[in-house]
């Protein structure tokens, strides 16, 4: 069994991570691919977000651009409007909430960083759709999840040739995390990328070596949650995958994920509840 003893620092605040955590998902966008996880108006933003924060979500992941395969282009302002309301109303509320903004734009990154309390930019192009990504995350001093993928959300499902696709998504992260420490980024987060440019096989595969990128010595990000990886396996779609990403979500701590990233946290909570009690028995 894989324990966890890393840190991660957010706000000038270390968050202990030698218990799993949960990542709460709030999209606000019209088009995100689970419907039930798209909050347009301010009442639903912050209700939302209530009831994440008392199931237990130790951040709120806040995402103004859909990345699902063929997403509807979304331009760099109309993204800062929608993430820079939902936070200002989240940090007006509860004000002492992790706030993470799921981006792929350094613009995007320094804007948010720089105007309101935001603990961690959440890079689905792991630098690549950026060139300046990077550099700016060094500039800022935040918080940083490095994902990986090939192409873009138009693209990705495109590319999914792989000779071994775990060994390259590890040389990839180890490469791109260099490149970050290089630059002076000491909070790093990888995340292997489930459903970005990978087959459901892929998927599988990448979930049953997680324990792999312990290796890398950094916290270990999973989004599997309502993913097409498991509604397609069981012939449901992402509203009745709920059960499905419990058991994911499971197998994803068992190797060795230090956060999940989840629309529902109380069943993600409860998960690791479990887990952290099956784990007390390990000899």
């Amino acid at each position: 069994m894989i324990i966890n003893s890393l840190q991660l620092k957010l706000n000038n605040k270390l968050l202990d991570l030698s218990t799993p955590v949960v990542m709460g998902i709030l999209n606000v966008t019209p088009d995100s691919f689970f419907k039930e996880n798209r909050f347009l108006t301010d009442k639903s933003i912050l209700n939302a977000v209530e009831t994440m924060l008392e199931d237990g979500a130790q951040m709120i992941d806040i995402g103004g651009y859909s990345t699902r395969p063929s997403a509807e282009f979304v331009n760099q302002d109309e993204e800062i409007v929608r993430v820079s309301n939902a936070i200002e109303l989240i940090l007006n509320k509860f004000p002492e909430t992790n706030i993470s903004v799921d981006t792929f734009r350094s613009g995007v990154a320094r804007h948010v960083v720089k105007n309101f309390r935001v603990a961690m930019i959440n890079d689905i192009g792991g630098g690549m759709l950026d060139d300046l990504m990077f550099e700016t995350i060094a500039d800022l001093q935040v918080a940083y999840v490095l994902m990986h993928i090939r192409g873009n959300p138009q693209s990705m499902q495109s590319m999914t040739d792989y000779k071994d696709v775990v060994s390259e998504v590890f040389r990839f992260l180890e490469k791109k995390m260099a490149q970050l420490h290089l630059l002076g980024v000491k909070d790093v987060v990888i995340d292997p990328g489930f459903g970005f440019a990978k087959t459901l096989e892929q998927n599988y595969e990448l979930l049953n070596k997680l324990s792999y990128f312990k290796e890398l010595n950094v916290p270990v990000l999973v989004g599997i949650s309502r993913k097409s990886m498991l509604y397609n396996l069981l012939d449901i779609d992402a509203t009745h995958a709920l059960n499905a990403t419990t058991a994911a979500n499971m197998l994803a701590l068992m190797g060795g994920a230090s956060i999940l990233r989840v629309h529902d946290v109380k069943e993600a909570k409860q998960a690791i509840t479990i887990f952290n009690e099956f784990c007390k028995y390990d000899m």
